[in-house]
């Protein structure tokens, strides 16, 4: 899986982070990227008054391998900004097709942002870890507690010990209960949400294995997270609802839970039978 797309956006999620001279390349290339395209590593240096060593450190703050993927995220990015510019953000007064246009072009830019940013490595890692646990928690407020939520009932679908809370201090009680050998999926896009820090640092301490979904870069989340994965987000002022990002959490989870299915489907294959025939009994039963 390459990550090569998703520059603008890299940028933008980690800039909070970036050193003085990390920042001022990221606003160079953010300023001036059709410039920036066609520059070697030392051209762009001499442009930005920095340092060879300066791109190769933002380079690696943006989890690019190097140099050349710099460059081919830039480059990838300029074209899709060309063709999406056409629906760049929704204003009053628009009709109903033009907003469904917008909505589809940006979330499927932060769909195809999500998968980009997240490794193969670190999502088998993931696959691996929810197979094996005995039990999976799933943690998050607000928008991405409905997400957790959604999780733990698929998972709890395929015979899963899952548990989710809507609420804050129910979520912290029940993470006194975990135990290694269990598994936390901790859901948050800021990575910041002071309820889901405070649980994530609870259940980090018991020595249990955090699965974080947040923004891309580092958050106090992440950090407390032994597998790391991320998710996209076009959010406008008119976007209001946390929409992409809350669709981008359910693709993850989706995702990591049809992952598992197929991992081991000879094992829950019972467990599905049987929710499918509990569901058509339910409604069969309210038909009749």
């Amino acid at each position: 899986m390459a990550a090569a797309g998703g520059c603008f956006f890299r940028i933008k999620e980690s800039y909070e982070s970036l050193s003085p001279k990390e920042q001022q390349i990221a606003d160079y290339l953010t300023q001036h990227p059709r410039q920036a395209s066609g520059m070697s590593l030392e051209e762009l240096a001499h442009a930005c008054g920095s340092s060879v060593s300066s791109v190769m450190r933002l380079c690696k703050a943006l989890k690019l391998s190097g140099y050349k993927e710099l460059m081919k995220s830039l480059c990838g990015e300029l074209s899709v900004l060309e063709e999406s510019r056409e629906f760049e953000d929704i204003h009053p007064g628009d009709s109903p097709e033009a907003v469904m246009n917008h909505l589809l072009t940006s979330d499927f830019g932060a769909l195809r942002t999500t998968m980009e940013m997240n490794t193969a490595a670190e999502l088998e890692r993931a696959v691996r870890l929810l197979c094996r646990a005995r039990r999976i928690d799933f943690y998050g407020v607000g928008s991405s507690g409905l997400v957790a939520l959604d999780a733990s009932n698929k998972f709890g679908r395929i015979g899963k010990t899952t548990v989710a809370n809507a609420d804050p201090h129910n979520q912290y009680i029940t993470a006194l209960s975990l135990r290694k050998g269990d598994a936390a999926v901790i859901i948050s896009y800021s990575g910041e949400t002071t309820d889901t820090v405070n649980v994530a640092r609870e259940i980090a301490s018991a020595g249990v294995d955090i699965i974080s979904l947040t923004k891309f870069g580092s958050s106090s989340i992440s950090e407390l997270a032994s597998i790391r994965l991320f998710t996209g987000s076009t959010e406008t002022f008119m976007r209001s609802g946390a929409m992409s990002s809350r669709l981008c959490q359910m693709f993850m989870i989706d995702v990591l839970y049809t992952s598992v299915c197929s991992r081991t489907y000879k094992e829950i294959r019972p467990h599905l039978e049987k929710t499918r025939e509990a569901a058509l009994r339910m409604h069969t039963e309210k038909a009749n």
